[in-house]
C-alpha cells in the first residue's frame, strides 16, 4: 500500500511512467496497476490448483460424499479418513492437501444458507432440553434442563426436571405456560419419541396421546422441525448455550432440585432487563407485547399426569413402573387408574381417589400406607409381628405400652385383637390423638378397646388437620408433604367379637 501511495504522489507531481519505474524500482506494468487503482488487490487464484495425481479418484470421492448423506451424522467421512482410504484402498499416491482441498471445495457448495427468521408475537414458544451438571451434596451429577423460550421477545422459562419422560415435559410445559400466563399459537419442538413416537411424511407426527390432550386443553398447534433441521428453532438452541455459560456457570451448588428451580427462576427473571442485540427494546417490554397477542389461559391447569389402569393384586398393591403401591382393602383384585404425575402416584378406583403414594423411580421398591391393611390383620392378627410393615411401624410409645398390657390382662390372643381395634382408629383419627387418649387412660382398669374408641369420641377435638398417614420404614416416612386421602375402617360387629371370645378354646399363639 505504502508503493502504491508513493507511485501515486509522484504522478501527481508530474514524474512520467518510466521515470516513477526508475526511481521506485518498479516495473513499468506494476506503475500502471497503481495508477489504475488506488488499493492493490489482495492475491486471487485464478484457476483451481493442479491435482494431477487426483484426477482419477474424483469419482470415488464424490461417490463417498454421496453416500455420507445417509449415514449418521458422527460416522461421515473427513478429509483425513477419506484420504487414508484413498491411500490404502485404492493406491492413491498424491499428497492429503489435494484431498483436502477438493472435499472442502465440494462441501461448501453443498451448505445452506439462511435468511433470518421474523415471527409475529404470541405466535410461536420453543422448547428443548439443556443439560448441565450440579453439585448436590452428594456429588455432581447432571440434570436434564426443559426450556421454553418465545421466538419474538426471547423470553425464557427453565426447570429442572428428573428425566425427560412425557410425564417430565408435561409438567414442565404447564408450569411453563402458567409461568408466562398466556398460551402461544404454535408450540415447536424437535422430534422427541416421547413427544411425536413417529414421523410421517413432511411435518406430519403422530402424537403421543397424552401430550396431543395438553395441546388440546390449551389450544396450541403442536409444531415440529425437520429431521436434522435444528436451525428451524434457533431461538431455543441459542437459550441452550446461555443455560449452559451463563446460568450454570459457575457449576451451582444446591441442596436438592427445588433450590436449583429457584436459582433458574431467578436468573430467568433477571433476563427480562436484558435487551436483544438488534433490537431496541428489553425483553420484559417486547414480551408485554406479546402477552397481548398470545392466547389466554383455560380457567384451570391442565392435569399433567400419565394414566394408567392396573390390576390390584392379592397383596393390595398395583405394579407401575416395577414399583408396588399399596390400595386399600375394597380395591384389591380390581382395576386401578394409576395417576403418575412428577412427584406423586394417585389411584383412582371407581372413580374415587383411594390412595396417593410419592413416585418412585426405584424398581423393586414398594410403597406401603400400613392404614390400608388395618382391615387385613382384623382376619390375620399374626400380620403383626409376622410382616416388615407392621414389625418396623413407627408409633408413639403409648402403642407398645398399650399393647403390653392388653396382652397381660386378656391374654395373647384376646390382647391383640383389642390392640388390632385401637389401631383401627388410625384410619379415622391421627396417631398423636390416639397417643394422647392412650396415655390418659393407661392407669384405668379394666382396660380394652371399647373404651378407648368411647375416650376417643369424647375427646375434644383440637386438632383441624386430617390424620396423617402411618410411618413405616419402607420409605412411608419419606412421603412428600402432600394432601392424603382418609382411608375409613368400618368398626366390627361387637356382637360377633364377643362370640369369637365366648366360643374360642385355644389359646392365641403369636406364630399363628
Amino acid at each position: 500500500m505504502d508503493h502504491y501511495l508513493q507511485i501515486r504522489l509522484l504522478h501527481r507531481d508530474g514524474l512520467s511512467i518510466r521515470e516513477i519505474a526508475r526511481k521506485l524500482g518498479h516495473s513499468r506494468d506494476t506503475v500502471k496497476k497503481a495508477l489504475v487503482q488506488a488499493t492493490p488487490l489482495p492475491y486471487t487464484r485464478t484457476s483451481p490448483a493442479a491435482s494431477p495425481k487426483l484426477g482419477e479418484f474424483i469419482g470415488l470421492i464424490e461417490q463417498i460424499l454421496i453416500e455420507d448423506h445417509s449415514a449418521p451424522r458422527k460416522q461421515r467421512h473427513t478429509a483425513m479418513r477419506m484420504f487414508q482410504r484413498l491411500r490404502d484402498e485404492h493406491g492413491y499416491k498424491g499428497g492429503y492437501d489435494q484431498v483436502r482441498r477438493f472435499v472442502n471445495a465440494r462441501r461448501k457448495k453443498e451448505r445452506e444458507t439462511h435468511l433470518p427468521l421474523d415471527h409475529p408475537p404470541g405466535g410461536r414458544l420453543e422448547c428443548d432440553f439443556g443439560h448441565i451438571h450440579v453439585d448436590f451434596p452428594d456429588g455432581r451429577r447432571p440434570v436434564p434442563v426443559l426450556l421454553a423460550v418465545w421466538s419474538y421477545s426471547h423470553y425464557a422459562f427453565a426447570i429442572a426436571l428428573p428425566d425427560e419422560t412425557t410425564g417430565s415435559i408435561l409438567h414442565g410445559t404447564v408450569c411453563a405456560l402458567e409461568f408466562f400466563g398466556c398460551v402461544p399459537a404454535e408450540l415447536w419442538w424437535d422430534n422427541p419419541k416421547t413427544v411425536a413416537p413417529a414421523i410421517l411424511r413432511g411435518r406430519d407426527r403422530q402424537l403421543n396421546v397424552h401430550y396431543a390432550s395438553l395441546a388440546s386443553h390449551y389450544r396450541f398447534a403442536p409444531m415440529f422441525c425437520m429431521p436434522a433441521r435444528g436451525q428451524e428453532k434457533s431461538d431455543v438452541e441459542r437459550t441452550v448455550f446461555a443455560l449452559e455459560r451463563r446460568f450454570a456457570t459457575p457449576v451451582p451448588a444446591v441442596a436438592d432440585v427445588d433450590a436449583l428451580n429457584r436459582h433458574l427462576l431467578t436468573c430467568c427473571l433477571k433476563e427480562r432487563d436484558r435487551t436483544v442485540r438488534g433490537r431496541s427494546k428489553t425483553i420484559a417490554e417486547m414480551f408485554e407485547e406479546e402477552r397481548r397477542h398470545a392466547g389466554e389461559l383455560p380457567d384451570r391447569p391442565f392435569d399433567a399426569c400419565i394414566q394408567h389402569i392396573r390390576q390390584a393384586d392379592k397383596y393390595q398393591t398395583v405394579l407401575f413402573e416395577d414399583v408396588r403401591y399399596s390400595v386399600p382393602r375394597h380395591a384389591a383384585f380390581e382395576p386401578v387408574t394409576v395417576k403418575a404425575y412428577l412427584e406423586r402416584v394417585v389411584l383412582v378406583h371407581k372413580g374415587q381417589v383411594v390412595a396417593t403414594h410419592r413416585r418412585s423411580r426405584t424398581p423393586g421398591e414398594q410403597l406401603l400406607e400400613p392404614t390400608h391393611f388395618l382391615a387385613a390383620i382384623e382376619r390375620k392378627p399374626a400380620y403383626l409381628d409376622h410382616t416388615k410393615l407392621f414389625k418396623e411401624l413407627k408409633l408413639p410409645a403409648a402403642f407398645g405400652q398399650l399393647r403390653e398390657r392388653l396382652e397381660k390382662e386378656l391374654g395373647d390372643r384376646t390382647g391383640a385383637r383389642h390392640y388390632i381395634r385401637v389401631l383401627q382408629l388410625l384410619g379415622r383419627h391421627s396417631a398423636d390423638r390416639v397417643a394422647r387418649v392412650i396415655e390418659t387412660n393407661l392407669h384405668r382398669p379394666g382396660l380394652h378397646a371399647e373404651l378407648i374408641e368411647q375416650r376417643l369420641i369424647n375427646a375434644p377435638d383440637d386438632e383441624t388437620s386430617p390424620p396423617s398417614p402411618l410411618c413405616a420404614t419402607l420409605h412411608v416416612s419419606e412421603l412428600s408433604p402432600i394432601k392424603l386421602p382418609t382411608v375409613i375402617v368400618p368398626p366390627p360387629d361387637l356382637r360377633r367379637f364377643d362370640q369369637l371370645l365366648i366360643h374360642s378354646s385355644q389359646p392365641f399363639c403369636k406364630g399363628e
